[in-house]
């Protein structure tokens, strides 16, 4: 069979969701072309342009506007704006040949059937063969969409339904055709899976397909126990957030993200496509909501929704909606001593069965909230989806849930639930009953490191696939591949001769536990591995040093424990850089301050697209003291060029300084990547380094590197004995840039005294241009500067106020 490749592609539609799906294709460097309809008049604007009909920036502005729109959206759609140039705007009337290019064709038009068969039937005729063509509905039939159409198209067609922002939401739900090829099916869940990070869900051409089908309904719910119970709007964003394993935006703040009138054609669509008389009723929307609808109050893209923002005399204030009046009244605490408890719970399963079994007001609500919605997915298995495991991955994925619904049955104990709701007169569905008989009282069970989940349909435990691109570590310690461990990081062996360094410190800190570990781990990795991966998966990579232990000693002048600290993390993670057989660190989302430096020395990066990745610890009034300042200089040194063209015989010394600028520049101002792709730019990540797209592979790729790299027979750099440092000159240079931005109000006294002590490191200390010192000696510059601002007491107040509130204090 013909290997299928896909080269090129083609958006069609460019409002939010086509340019921002354009903008993810270009990412992995695929060429894009954006197309759209040409708007039927010149506006005032294009007029004083001097455009004119036959203009091609007004025959392309909707995609052009699409593409713009993308650059600096928040969240950010695009890893780097340079992405922008692999998008190539067009319009339906003058590029529809272009089409014959591309491997795949997305549809992203409007959600109306009539308007996407008519798009369908415009563009057949450019369709070359073999080319695969998707639409990404959220919700509409497939096979209404894609009949009329030849079958040699349909059978490359199918519903490829991306969720919003497509760069950050984990879930793609794939959706077959009647006449859709299997082959076409499995490339595409590869491709999408592989090359744009996707975790795939396989729905049934059904109303809504899963995640969606079951989030309305789920929204739906909770509008109306809110109604029947009497909560406010309020009350009930406070419960059916984190309590329940939700999202912060929890239920009404996320309908204003996405949009009223986008929620309110999603559930119209459910009801106008299904039969049963009791469902119907269940989609059908409150009044109030109709009457927000008509009013305009759709949410953040109007301004107003079932919240609004208003400035004030004493800033900026929020209001609710009362929706009894449809009124806005200013926002309130809600109260609820559950919920204060709950604060200290981090186990979600935990979480949800202390609340839902409370008798407090908020455990009252969602428990009435949750039954319905359990009771609902159980009957719907398998009408949506052919088993639980596909509804739990959809709802974790696609709406940031920490557990499915089949997973939170099992959280507050599926028998005492069903007995409960029984005697509270729900009608328990015929699949549920059978489990109970047949003595089965959990959906997912685990057996010697393996996970299983209950399969309506066989009446039996399925076991769950395993990928190898997909490596757990909870998995491994549970086959017993442990092979040590403190309170702060363990060792587990990923087999295949490499081992893996996972931190697991309160938010993967590093501390003297960590510390402890990664000089542990290279020792025992040297003797009996081939080589070490150095990964985790938390909720971010690393965050740095642990101010609740730097923060008391600077206050109570400890500076033999500091200094100690300090000196033995510099060397840790020289331990990393010199170690004898390969070190792979694999970071994700936050990567900050230490965690940074621990990636700076390892021997190669195998980054997430999603790295965050910087040197921050000005915000907390220091500079990086665990080779990150000596680190960022080697990197800026290497990439200089060893001379520029000049009339002297044999050219001119390339001038040190502007590299030197450059690197203080990124640390001075505590420069954060938005993305891997960034950190290669800022120098975080290396031109060798590489970047993963799925996060669920990151482990397995940094696996085969570091088994790359030991089969090409590994050796650790040599040592810098002899680096070339700016000296007193090129201090003189920075602490004149220093002071133009105090003088001009940029920073405050202390930002410039950080700054200095920065710029000293970074130029070696007082010594000439030229100069040639070693590692050991930045290192205990770098020291020194850090202990000398732990002594300062607005460096100890900014410590203070990030530890209190976790946001950086300028002083």
């Amino acid at each position: 069979m013909k290997r299928r490749i896909i080269r090129k592609a083609a958006v069609l539609g460019s409002g939010v969701m086509g340019s921002r799906i354009a903008a993810l294709l270009a990412g992995v460097d695929i060429p894009t072309l954006l197309l759209d309809i040409v708007l039927p008049e010149l506006d005032k604007q294009d007029i004083k342009k001097g455009l004119t009909r036959e203009s091609p920036e007004f025959r392309n502005k909707l995609a052009i506007m699409g593409i713009q729109g993308t650059i600096g959206a928040s969240p950010p759609a695009m890893f780097v704006p340079a992405d922008a140039k692999l998008i190539t705007p067009g319009n339906f009337e003058d590029h529809l040949q272009r089409l014959t290019e591309v491997d795949w064709i997305i549809e992203v038009v409007v959600e109306d059937i009539k308007i996407k068969k008519t798009l369908l039937q415009k563009i057949e005729p450019f369709i070359k063969p073999g080319a695969i063509f998707s639409t990404n509905t959220s919700g509409l039939s497939i096979e209404r969409i894609s009949e009329g159409l030849p079958k040699e198209i349909r059978t490359n067609f199918l519903g490829t339904h991306f969720f919003n922002p497509p760069r950050h939401m984990k879930l793609m739900e794939i959706i077959p055709g009647r006449l859709t090829d299997k082959d076409v099916v499995s490339f595409m869940a590869d491709f999408c899976e592989r090359q744009l990070g996707k975790s795939i869900v396989f729905a049934k051409d059904t109303p809504n397909f899963i995640a969606n089908r079951i989030g309305v309904y789920g929204m739906l719910g909770v509008i109306k126990t809110m109604i029947e119970d009497g909560y406010t709007i309020d009350e009930v964003d406070a419960i059916t957030g984190p309590p329940m394993g939700r999202p912060r935006s929890a239920s009404f703040r996320t309908s204003d993200m996405v949009g009223l009138d986008t929620f309110l054609k999603v559930a119209q669509n459910v009801s106008d496509n299904i039969t049963d008389t009791a469902e119907k009723k269940d989609f059908a929307i409150p009044d109030f909501v109709k009457k927000m609808v008509q009013a305009g109050l759709l949410g953040d893209k109007t301004g107003k929704g079932f919240y609004k923002k208003e400035a004030g005399a004493q800033g900026t204030q929020i209001y609710t909606l009362d929706y009894n009046r449809v009124e806005y009244v200013p926002q309130s605490k809600a109260r609820f001593p559950v919920l204060d408890e709950l604060k200290k719970v981090t186990d979600p399963a935990a979480r949800l069965q202390t609340l839902v079994y409370s008798e407090d007001r908020a455990g009252r609500f969602a428990w009435k909230v949750l039954k319905r919605m359990l009771l609902y997915c159980a009957a719907k298995v398998p009408e949506i989806a052919d088993d639980i495991l596909s509804v739990d991955r959809a709802m974790r994925w696609g709406y940031n849930w920490e557990l499915g619904p089949f997973e939170t049955w099992d959280a507050i104990g599926l028998k005492k639930s069903v007995e409960r709701m029984a005697k509270e007169g729900e009608r328990i569905p015929h699949n549920v009953e059978l489990m109970l008989k047949s003595g089965r009282e959990r959906f997912y069970e685990k057996r010697r490191g393996k996970r299983y989940y209950f399969d309506f349909q066989k009446a039996d435990y399925e076991k769950i696939e395993e990928k190898p691109q997909i490596i757990l570590l909870p998995s491994i310690k549970d086959r017993k591949r442990l092979i040590k461990s403190n309170a702060g990081a363990s060792l587990v062996d990923m087999g295949d001769g490499v081992a893996c360094l996972e931190f697991h410190s309160p938010n993967n800190v590093i501390d003297a536990d960590v510390i402890q570990m990664i000089n542990d781990s290279v020792a025992e990795v040297e003797d009996n591995f081939d080589g070490l991966v150095i990964g985790n998966q938390g909720a971010n990579f690393c965050v740095g040093a642990d101010l609740r232990q730097i923060y008391p000693a600077a206050l109570n002048k400890d500076w033999d424990a500091l200094n100690l600290a300090v000196s033995s993390f510099q060397q840790a993670c020289m331990r990393i850089k010199y170690s004898y057989r390969p070190v792979v660190a694999a970071p994700f989302r936050m990567t900050l301050g230490g965690g940074c430096e621990v990636c700076l020395a390892a021997s190669k990066v195998r980054a997430y697209a999603e790295c965050y990745i910087g040197l921050v610890e000005v915000g907390v009034g220091l500079i990086p003291a665990g080779g990150g300042c000596k680190e960022m200089l080697l990197r800026t040194i290497d990439r200089m060029p060893p001379n520029v063209p000049s009339a002297v015989p044999g050219g001119g010394q390339t001038d040190l300084l502007p590299f030197v600028a450059r690197c203080f520049e990124t640390i001075a101002m505590a420069k954060v990547s938005t993305s891997a792709q960034e950190a290669h730019g800022l120098d975080y990540l290396g031109p060798h380094d590489k970047i993963t797209m799925n996060m669920d592979h990151l482990l397995y790729d940094a696996k085969q590197t570091v088994l790359d790299l030991a089969r090409e027979g590994y050796r650790p750099p040599r040592p810098r004995d002899s680096i070339k440092v700016g000296g007193r000159s090129g201090r003189a240079l920075l602490e004149l840039l220093i002071y133009m931005l105090k003088e001009g109000l940029f920073i405050s006294d202390h930002d410039a005294l950080i700054a200095k002590k920065l710029a000293y490191v970074l130029i070696g200390g007082d010594v000439d241009m030229n100069t040639l010192v070693t590692e050991q000696y930045l290192l205990d510059l770098e020291r020194e500067a850090f202990l000398s601002l732990c002594g300062e007491e607005k460096s100890q107040a900014r410590m203070k106020h990030m530890l209190e509130t976790n946001r950086p204090l300028r002083n």
